[in-house]
């Protein structure tokens, strides 16, 4: 696969993304989705594992924000869409994921309980306790600049 780019925001700016017609795209896996869910307006579930065959139902007109536990599987995820020609400014990641969304207080339905808490303290700038060399083997890349307006 050629080397992509993927933008990257964190919950609060996926916040403000969804008021303006966004789509969340989670990609975790079923039982993941049974067990906690992020409490959105027009979410679409295709877990990573039947991602490469089902990714055509995610619109191509549309803002999409690619979600799942962590952050790690939907870069992946975003990445695919925007080697497969979908717009790199119209698809994003939403970094740290789940974790971060629940450690925010962002709504979700189920037992927010069951998330694991982050070793993340800031909110999205810079370079924080994630591991981004799977993504350099992979071929892919994105930005680590600030998604949150300096909060």
């Amino acid at each position: 696969m050629t080397q992509v780019y993927v933008n990257e925001i964190c919950p609060s700016t996926t916040q403000a993304w969804i008021k303006k017609g966004a789509l969340l795209a989670d990609v975790r896996e079923n039982d993941e989705v049974q067990e906690i869910q992020f409490d959105v307006p027009q979410i679409i579930h295709i877990p990573l594992s039947q991602f490469e065959e089902r990714y055509t139902e995610l619109p191509t007109d549309k803002n999409l924000v690619i979600v799942c536990h962590d952050g790690t599987r939907s870069i992946r995820a975003a990445a695919w869409l925007v080697h497969k020609g979908y717009d790199p400014e119209k698809v994003v990641n939403m970094r740290h994921g789940l974790v971060r969304w629940v450690h925010k207080g962002f709504p979700v339905v189920g037992d927010a309980s069951v998330v694991e808490p982050s070793g993340h303290t800031g909110c999205c700038g810079g370079h924080t306790h994630h591991d981004h060399s799977h993504e350099q083997e992979h071929g892919h890349d994105h930005n680590h600049g600030s998604c949150c307006g300096g909060h």
